[in-house]
């Protein structure tokens, strides 16, 4: 009797006890511009693959994930296979979003040869999870991209929500028309499977979801993707969590003036200069740079991107990197033209001392700075200003492109102060000492620049 009894004490204590499950990545209270993750202030930084994660049944995502872990990157922008490419889509080499198409796992059950609507493939949520799951594992945040714009005639002609592609006989229409509200029988299927996918992965924590990758081109609705985030909405409103929705707002830059009040995250691609960060910081947002490319397939000019934009207030950079592949997991392989971007093991470690670096610092409390930390002379490479972080009196972190003979003028609130050059190409200490400022500025000298550097400033003890 009284073993049973220390046993129902037990299990009621157990039944009464407050879940300790994670709560989903979130806004942060203290700094809404960036994320709070498993209880830790959070800014993402990643170098990813190709978003062919789960629909290419032939990618191993694992080694993938892996090799994410261990440089320490928490970032993987996934497409959900509403969307496929074809081999040679935009001269990728071995595109991990064109899997042979009998290795394309469809979120929909096929019949017939062709795609049913109205029927979901259980082998897709398990996938799905199962990423999801291991993600999880390795502290790695999943942004997953519910649709993608159909770029061109060939992309829209293998899409499974074609007509010529399902048996429902929906999506009899160009492909500028389906990403509308125009065609209620394809919205439907659209707004069941955002449902199904939500109500499925609601117990995941490190998830939120992107609308649609660039809906800017090829007529993508503005009304449809409100109806998009409102369904996210909708149907988690009685389910335990709530996850952020982020909205993909323009290549380069773009002032948001109506955002949409379900929309947390606002992502950008290729946002080099980052404008875009101060010209939104009205919204007290996450601002992300969220898709890098087109720039060659050398790591200086992704690596610059990153500094500079984190550097501006961003949140988010993911840098698309093509050394993942069906047959490179590990992010091995080579990277070469006309492959329309970089990638590869150097760049994710360049990226990896970035966000340690970035760590190192109470970043919640810092904001963008313009004048603390300026060019007093020499020769900066391409006309690069100057890029910092402060927390005014405390501690700052600044980053400039390279050049020669270069000095700055630091002007702070009074007091001692301790300082750090590191380079960010190998995260080598380049010089460090200490200045004190009573009245004035002081003016620090710089080695010459082969590339950038990064400054660190901290308030010294007293």
């Amino acid at each position: 009797m009284f073993a049973h009894r220390v046993l129902l004490i037990a299990f009621l204590s157990l039944a009464a006890a407050p879940s300790t499950r994670a709560e989903p990545i979130r806004t942060h209270p203290e700094n809404p511009r960036y994320f709070l993750f498993q209880g830790k202030p959070t800014i993402l930084i990643t170098s990813g693959e190709h978003y062919g994660a789960v629909l290419n049944r032939e990618f191993d995502f694992e080694p993938y994930l892996d090799e994410l872990q261990r440089r320490g990157l928490n970032l993987t922008r996934t497409f959900s296979g509403t969307y496929l490419e074809v081999h040679g889509s935009f001269k990728i080499q071995n595109n991990t979003l064109a899997p042979p198409l009998d290795q394309y796992q469809s979120p929909w059950a096929k019949k017939d040869g062709k795609h049913d609507l109205d029927q979901f493939d259980p082998a897709y949520f398990e996938r799905l999870k199962a990423f999801l799951k291991a993600a999880d594992q390795r502290g790695v945040v999943v942004e997953l991209v519910l649709f993608c714009t159909l770029y061109n005639d060939d992309l829209w002609a293998i899409n499974p929500m074609n007509a010529r592609n399902n048996v429902n006989g929906v999506g009899d229409c160009t492909r500028q028309e389906v990403y509308t509200l125009k065609h209620p029988e394809l919205l439907k299927r659209q707004l069941a499977f955002v449902e199904r996918v939500v109500k499925e992965l609601n117990g995941c924590d490190n998830l939120y979801y992107e609308i649609c990758n660039e809906p800017y081109f090829q007529g993508v609705a503005l009304d449809w993707q409100a109806r998009v985030a409102a369904t996210i909405v909708e149907t988690e409103k009685d389910l335990p969590n709530k996850h952020l929705i982020a909205q993909n707002i323009a290549n380069g830059k773009a002032k948001i003036e109506n955002p949409d009040p379900n929309v947390t995250i606002f992502n950008f691609h290729y946002a080099t200069p980052p404008d875009v960060v101060a010209m939104n910081a009205h919204l007290n947002k996450p601002i992300g740079d969220d898709e890098t490319g087109f720039r060659g397939t050398g790591d200086r000019v992704y690596r610059t991107e990153a500094w500079e934009f984190l550097l501006a207030g961003g949140s988010t950079f993911s840098n698309l990197d093509y050394s993942f592949t069906a047959d490179h997991e590990d992010g091995s392989a080579k990277v070469v033209d006309p492959t329309p971007g970089g990638g590869g093991p150097v760049l994710r470690a360049q990226l990896a001392f970035l966000k340690t670096w970035l760590e190192r610092f109470d970043f919640l409390r810092m904001r963008p700075d313009d004048g603390s930390i300026t060019i007093a002379r020499g020769e900066p490479d391409n006309g690069a200003r100057v890029w910092t972080l402060a927390e005014p009196g405390q501690q700052y972190a600044a980053y400039l492109r390279g050049g020669k003979n270069i000095a700055l003028k630091i002007a702070l609130p009074d007091g001692s102060y301790t300082y750090e050059l590191a380079d960010p190409r190998n995260g080598e200490t380049l010089g460090n000492g200490q200045f004190t400022i009573q009245g004035g500025h002081h003016t620090l000298g710089l080695p010459d620049l082969a590339e950038d550097v990064a400054l660190s400033i901290r308030r010294a003890p007293s």
